[in-house]
């Protein structure tokens, strides 16, 4: 089993990544390949799963440790396949999702891709409570900022529910990030933005 592989990224596809490691290539699914768009012709280290089936060997590949370490747990969970799992990871939101598993929010994770209510309900049951360590790990986001930042959450998953697409609510929430208002301060200002 590979922990990580580093090497040179040569070639970036609409479903994987290239990286070419002591003269060979190896073929690495990842979410969001052209996010590694910058590091083209360059050495970069990828953490690796490998899956073994009947009829191929594959290869994810994931920019941290803890990102590995929500695929994992996703994949822990029965009807989440890596597929699955991948494009759950590509919303760019393991912060959501995390605290959507511990604090049960199935409308929230209803909200990923690929996901229902019955696997929503299954990932709660299966993993409420598991990604402490990870949320520690990841630097991002600390368990305390993303406590003392609750207002800006609550104003998130408002625009969601009025209807905004999470790809633009992303955009706009880097506009956020370090501020200290209350939820409908940040929804109004958010409002006005994507109003624009």
């Amino acid at each position: 089993m590979f922990e990580y592989l580093k090497g040179r990224l040569t070639k970036i596809t609409a479903k994987y990544i290239v990286v070419e490691v002591a003269g060979i290539g190896y073929i690495l699914h990842v979410a969001n390949p052209y996010r590694y768009s910058d590091a083209i012709q360059q050495d970069i280290t990828i953490y690796t799963h490998q899956v073994i089936r009947e009829d191929a060997h594959l290869l994810y590949g994931f920019a941290t440790e803890s990102e590995k370490e929500v695929f994992l747990c996703l994949i822990s969970v029965s009807g989440i396949g890596p597929t699955t799992a991948l494009a759950i990871i590509a919303v760019d939101d393991n912060e959501g999702l995390v605290r959507a598993i511990d604090q049960q929010n199935i409308t929230y994770l209803t909200k990923f891709p690929k996901i229902g209510k019955k696997t929503a309900q299954q990932m709660v049951l299966d993993l409420a409570g598991t990604f402490v360590d990870t949320s520690v790990q990841s630097g991002a986001v600390s368990q305390t900022a993303a406590a003392s930042n609750q207002a800006l959450e609550e104003a998130m998953e408002a625009l969601l529910a009025l209807g905004y697409k999470a790809n633009e609510i992303k955009k706009i929430r880097t506009f956020f990030d370090g501020t200290n208002e209350s939820a409908e301060n940040y929804i109004k200002s958010a409002l006005k933005m994507l109003m624009k």
